[in-house]
């Protein structure tokens, strides 16, 4: 199995490349964060591989970066989200926004992809919720920091204080991952008895850098 190319980029396409490793190109088919952060046509790069084979057809998927990878696995590990589909939500989210979305239970986030409609979306949330800490150690390390400065101990007191600061991040019309992340920032160093009125200038100061 194919783990990881490194060569001459010989093509780019809109989802896709053709990577030239010691004369032999490889079309890989790639996700519109990976195509955008490419460097330009006759460059070298190593790009991060998942293959699959099927009915008989080899198919390469690349990553700029090995967490993304990690995120394509999962999520094709979800009853109707295929390669094509897994491949759009990474062109819509990068990891970090992913997890967000899915920590935060954010449909309509998801829905942003091209293939994902609020049924799968629904889905994503609920099967990936706790195996996306998971993934990677990486990926592990962030998301813990993550949840845990939203949740800070499970104490109920600053969970409903952090939900209330969040549900009046979206009532501005901030998107619900985007105020999860904001809040989970501004929470960093506060005490658990924080109030709301000290949360959302701090959340919103976050939404502003």
């Amino acid at each position: 199995m194919i783990a990881r190319l490194k060569g001459v980029i010989d093509e780019i396409g809109v989802d896709w490349l053709v990577i030239d490793v010691s004369g032999v190109g490889y079309y890989v088919n790639c996700p519109a964060n990976t195509i955008n952060s490419l460097p330009e046509v006759g460059s070298t790069a190593a790009i991060h591989i998942e293959t699959h084979v099927r009915e008989g057809q080899i198919s390469l998927y690349g990553f700029l970066e090995v967490r993304e990878r990690e995120c394509f696995r999962l999520l094709t590990t979800v009853q109707g989200v295929g390669a094509k589909v897994a491949i759009a939500i990474l062109g819509s989210l990068s990891p970090d926004q992913l997890i967000d979305a899915i920590i935060a239970q954010d449909k309509l986030e998801l829905t942003r992809a091209e293939g994902v409609g609020p049924r799968l979306a629904a889905r994503l949330l609920t099967e990936l919720k706790d195996r996306i800490l998971s993934v990677s150690s990486n990926i592990n390390d962030i998301s813990v920091k993550k949840e845990n400065s939203v949740l800070s101990g499970s104490r109920e007191s600053l969970l409903d204080t952090n939900n209330d600061a969040i549900s009046a991040l979206v009532n501005l019309g901030y998107g619900r991952a985007e105020a999860f992340a904001a809040v989970s920032r501004a929470a960093v160093g506060m005490d658990d008895d924080a109030s709301i009125e000290l949360i959302i200038p701090a959340a919103l100061k976050e939404l502003g850098q």
